[in-house]
């Protein structure tokens, strides 16, 4: 019935609007420390082309982004006005708009949700510390700080495991990566036993990526140009390390330093950044054992502290720290291996790369 009468109404030229939802579109979001804004572009899910679309100020040089599992709200980590501020992700044009700004615990160098999107979870790099905030459904970060625990100097990065009973802060000073347990239905952490898992001499793990099946926890060490494998024990959430490999090639003698880790989506690639080399460090993934085999490097900007995949594991954006550029890599669905399709120039001390696939 349905179906004639829209024939009838076509046939008598009254235009329909289509009652079918739209499309979901994929935005990047890229911090500019030097510029103290947050610049919003558009990708083009085809090719993968970036549209520059806007910029939203902030009181200070943004550092860490984050994305609610919901894809809803923007968190973000104000390094230098020690403050987390919210946004609203608008689904037609990836604007952004202020929920909330809180003050941090400090100047936190990373923050994350807990997997159900209730608590915000931060590390201080130099304050050595962790701390959880409370986040209301509408993407207020509530401004009391619920917990505080002391580590280490140089905490560098803080995340949940797949199941939510775990979280883990790698530490570049101490060499170490701090072990909790998670209360997701208090939000708070406790230290697991052992408390630190010890890395090996001169590795220091900077950042992390969970595997998607929650077998395998992958850290890149700063000093160490290399990533370490490590299984994850789903009863007692404690790591232990089988695979270390290098980011770099054989016959590299200059000096570099590893900074972001991610797993493509499909869980059949791993990527590093080379600080020095100025690289993307790729591998392939054994789906079983989860070790590592090296595909090379990409060439890319200098000084690539931050890199993220879409969503569809189709593209990789990485920005070039000290050259305010944005290198843009089509990823090749079978092996995994990169090839550079664009470059942009984006601003002043790009720190922060988030591809975001709003519903």
């Amino acid at each position: 019935m349905f179906s004639l009468l829209r024939f009838y109404l076509i046939l008598s030229g009254v235009c329909l609007v289509s009652v079918l939802p739209s499309q979901a579109a994929s935005y990047v979001y890229i911090s500019l420390g030097g510029e103290k804004k947050i610049a919003i572009y558009q990708q083009n899910e085809a090719d993968g082309k970036l549209t520059h679309l806007s910029d939203v100020k902030v009181p200070g040089a943004p550092g860490c982004l984050e994305v609610d599992p919901e894809k809803k709200y923007l968190f973000a980590s104000i390094r230098s006005a020690k403050e987390f501020m919210s946004f609203s992700i608008n689904p037609e044009n990836g604007a952004l708009t202020l929920i909330s700004a809180v003050p941090a615990g400090g100047n936190a160098a990373y923050i994350a949700t807990d997997r159900k999107g209730r608590y915000l979870l931060s590390a201080y790099y130099g304050e050595g510390k962790v701390a959880v905030h409370r986040l209301k459904k509408d993407g207020t970060i509530l401004p009391e700080i619920l917990q505080t625990i002391p580590t280490d100097k140089n905490a560098h990065a803080i995340l949940p495991d797949q199941s939510n009973r775990y979280v883990f802060v790698p530490h570049t000073g101490p060499n170490a990566v701090y072990q909790f347990l998670w209360n997701e239905a208090e939000g708070k952490l406790k230290a697991n036993e052992p408390a630190i898992f010890e890395a090996a001499p001169e590795m220091e793990p900077r950042h992390l990526a969970v595997s998607k099946d929650n077998r395998f926890i992958y850290f890149d060490n700063e000093k160490g140009s290399s990533v370490t494998a490590c299984k994850l024990d789903s009863e007692s959430g404690t790591l232990k390390a089988f695979q270390t490999i290098s980011t770099l090639p054989t016959d590299f003698e200059g000096k570099n330093t590893c900074a972001d880790i991610e797993l493509s989506p499909s869980g059949k690639n791993l990527y590093a950044s080379n600080r020095g080399h100025d690289s993307i460090a790729c591998f392939a993934v054994d789906p079983q054992t989860g070790k590592l085999k090296s595909l090379g490097q990409a060439a890319t900007e200098k000084t690539p502290r931050s890199f993220n995949i879409d969503p569809e594991g189709r593209f990789l954006y990485a920005a070039g720290q000290n050259n305010g550029k944005l290198a843009a890599y089509r990823i090749d669905s079978q092996t995994g291996k990169l090839t550079r399709i664009d470059t942009y120039e984006v601003g002043k001390s790009p720190s922060w790369v988030e591809v975001v696939k709003v519903p």
